[in-house]
């Protein structure tokens, strides 16, 4: 284990090696590390909050939005069908932003945490704003069939004498900026340069239809005038694109769907590769020159650099798998929440919570995925039947209108009567009991409940969870897994556009800005069951073959459970044939993606929500806690779970700020904890002090009525403390994480 840094001077390792070629040795220059294409360089110099879009107005962190624009309602475009592209880098900043945060008042924002708080958590009047560079780049051989993102800011305000570097891949499936509000708004606010990657996810689109892709700074281009350039284009011949669009019109591709690498497999690589640029960034805006030569020099090294690689969810995953391959030194520490962590194998590992074993845990997100769709919607309504009153999220609609408009009743109508469906069409196929829905939905939160989702509240969010998670999900980690075509129309199912009453149909503008308002799957696009009765049609209008139900495409849904797990979830049988073959590569991607556990002696904090019900912690947080028990047992792992926290801390604010109705009465903000993590592991880094031990946070929701919640205080979040209470200790060793309740 490389003891902490704690910031040695730069001078002492012969270095600012301007000295050094003076004494016969020759000076180490700034190279671009192997595989990473010249980069853009932007000055964001904004000092101030304007009206204004161009890069002088703009700064590194808010887009020149500042705390107050980030709390506003997004600008918009000029000419939405013709955006500039400082508008679609300040539309990014955000959107991701409010995609990962609460950023209401209410919610703490601006008061607890944002760009306005100080490092020691002190709220200010600023409006946060962090002046500085931003490099981009791809990361490719040159051939335009890989181009991973990477970006690297630089704030003015860096310490080349004291230099530190935070790695901040980003969630979910989204673009470059995924992570601004998380690890980089932390990084740059300590003065940090934050080293950022797509993952090979992101905004790669191709309009498969109209033939155009976008670049880089998100400009949609026809895919010629792209060529290399462009962040993804579909692997097809020009006789396959039109012969798909014949059968399918108007349909699109993205970069993690479809781009036929399993990007997963090299989230690990993405980061390391993030971070080598980092370096070759932090040298080219601080470092001095070569007196022989005039090159810049590379004085700034991971000797004598601080380096935290950290983010949430599967930026969360991708920065423990690159602590894990990272065999140069590049990372001195790991801090992630909400972690998509999947562990290599469960034997002779276990998760206990108060003293009893999970039934089911440490399964792969592909498995829970595909099992979860098919019982949610149907679980849903039994768990919305039991829960007390006032603690019932609403069922979520079409678009952002608050629950109780005319347009989000009749889409939660909608969706309930699909529900009901999917009860019975599950029953028919004797995958649920009862012979009423009641019964059925009963029998399918049973199901739930013993397969990971056993905390009391994931019952509540189960409804909004299947409109905004579940088959997007299990649809695009199945195809990006097996490496399909697009032109595959797996299990039924393709990506569009839709218009007002849910119709393929193009949507211009939405196409040219979704590098500003995408997140990679499911925004700008919806998912079509393309197999329906009657044609395609939206997913959960869908109509199943063989029940004549619209029951939400269940004969779709099967199909994609079938290849996740290579059996038939009806009859129990193994699958063959075509089927089998391709539930074959589903799994031999899987396989590639899966984490080892080892964490190469860095310290590691992960924090989680217990009622985290997009990624349950039994199959996460707890499960990789567990393994890591068990295969290195001398880690210095440390996990801090947080009662009342879930995925979506941006689902906390009430309908009207585009959360989801219920969610900030009943819950709390797991980035809180986050940004305290963070604080740790930098004093831990910078002083020494001690990590503190794992344990449970017991928070306190707000309450109050549902829409309205009162605003977050302290007094809802407890401190993380140096000497947990007996009962709020978590403890890991031999392969067994032991939870208390």
């Amino acid at each position: 284990m490389r003891p902490s840094r704690r910031f040695p001077p730069l001078a002492a390792a012969c270095a600012l090696l301007a000295g050094c070629a003076h004494s016969g040795q020759a000076a180490l220059l700034n190279r671009l590390p192997d595989g990473v294409q010249a980069p853009t360089v932007t000055v964001y110099p904004a000092t101030q909050v304007t009206t204004a879009d161009s890069p002088a107005t703009q700064d590194l962190l808010t887009g020149g939005l500042g705390r107050s624009g980030l709390m506003a309602a997004a600008r918009g475009f000029a000419d939405p069908a013709h955006p500039t592209v400082a508008e679609l880098r300040r539309g990014a900043i955000w959107t991701n932003y409010r995609a990962v945060l609460d950023i209401t008042d209410a919610g703490g924002f601006g008061r607890l945490y944002g760009p306005n708080v100080t490092p020691d958590g002190r709220a200010t009047d600023s409006e946060g704003l962090v002046p500085g560079r931003e490099y981009l780049a791809y990361a490719d051989d040159g051939s335009g069939r890989r181009n991973v993102v990477l970006m690297v800011q630089v704030p003015d305000a860096f310490d080349r004498a004291r230099p530190c570097l935070v790695a901040a891949p980003s969630s979910g499936s989204r673009g470059v900026y995924g992570a601004i509000g998380s690890a980089g708004e932390w990084g740059l606010k300590h003065g940090c340069a934050v080293a950022y990657t797509d993952a090979g996810k992101g905004t790669g689109y191709d309009d498969l239809h109209a033939d155009r892709v976008d670049l880089i700074d998100g400009r949609l281009v026809p895919r010629a005038e792209a060529g290399r350039r462009a962040q993804f284009a579909a692997a097809l011949t020009d006789a396959q694109r039109t012969a798909f669009d014949a059968r399918l019109p108007d349909r699109i591709a993205y970069k993690h769907v479809f781009s036929r690498r399993n990007p997963e497999k090299d989230w690990g690589r993405d980061v390391l590769d993030s971070l080598r640029f980092g370096f070759w960034a932090m040298n080219d805006a601080f470092s001095g020159t070569d007196p022989a030569s005039g090159a810049r020099l590379a004085t700034i090294t991971p000797a004598n650099t601080l380096v935290i690689a950290s983010s949430i969810s599967n930026g969360g995953g991708a920065s423990l798998r690159a602590a894990e391959q990272d065999r140069e030194g590049l990372i001195d520490a790991v801090v992630v929440a909400e972690p998509n962590a999947q562990p290599a194998s469960m034997d002779g590992v276990q998760v206990r919570f108060g003293g009893e074993a999970a039934p089911v845990a440490g399964r792969p997100l592909v498995d829970y995925f595909t099992y979860r769709m098919l019982y949610e919607p149907c679980a849903a309504i039994a768990a919305y039947a039991q829960a007390p009153n006032g603690t019932r999220p609403g069922w979520l609609g079409f678009g952002t209108a608050p629950l109780g408009t005319p347009a989000t009743q009749a889409g939660g109508m909608e969706l309930q009567a699909m529900a009901a469906n999917r009860c019975r069409s599950l029953a028919d196929k004797g995958l649920v009991d009862g012979a009423t829905t009641e019964a059925q939905a009963e029998s399918a939160l049973a199901k739930m409940r013993a397969y990971g989702w056993s905390d009391p509240l994931n019952d509540a969010l189960h409804a909004s969870h299947y409109r905004l998670a579940d088959l997007y999900v299990a649809f695009g980690y199945v195809n990006a897994y097996g490496r399909f075509p697009v032109t595959a129309d797996l299990c039924g199912f393709s990506l569009a556009n839709v218009d007002a009453t849910g119709a393929v149909a193009p949507q211009a503008a939405t196409q040219a800005t979704l590098f500003a308002t995408g997140n990679g799957l499911n925004s700008g696009a919806d998912l079509i069951y393309d197999d329906s009765v009657g044609g395609p049609v939206l997913y959960h209008r869908g109509v199943s073959p063989s029940t004549g139900r619209a029951d939400g495409a269940l004969d779709g849904e099967l199909c994609l459970r079938g290849l996740a797990t290579g059996v038939d979830p009806v009859t129990g049988a193994p699958l063959a044939g075509r089927a089998l073959a391709d539930s074959r590569r589903v799994r031999a991607g899987l396989r590639e993606v899966l984490l080892d556990g080892r964490l190469r002696g860095k310290p590691t904090l992960i924090v989680a929500g217990r009622s985290d019900t997009l990624l349950p912690v039994d199959h996460t947080a707890r499960a990789y806690l567990a393994f890591n028990a068990r295969v290195d047992p001398g880690s210095d792992l440390h996990y801090l779970e947080v009662m009342y926290g879930q995925h979506f801390d941006a689902f906390l604010p009430n309908a009207a700020h585009g959360g989801v109705q219920g969610y900030d009465s009943l819950l709390v903000p797991v980035h809180y904890y986050f940004v305290k993590a963070m604080d740790a592991m930098w004093a831990h880094l910078t002083t020494g002090a001690a990590l503190p031990p794992s344990q449970v946070l017991r928070a306190t929701p707000r309450g109050g009525t549902p829409g309205s919640a009162p605003p977050l205080t302290l007094a809802n979040l407890p401190p993380v403390a140096s000497e947990p209470a007996p009962g709020d200790r978590i403890t890991a060793a031999g392969g067994v994480a032991d939870i208390p309740r």
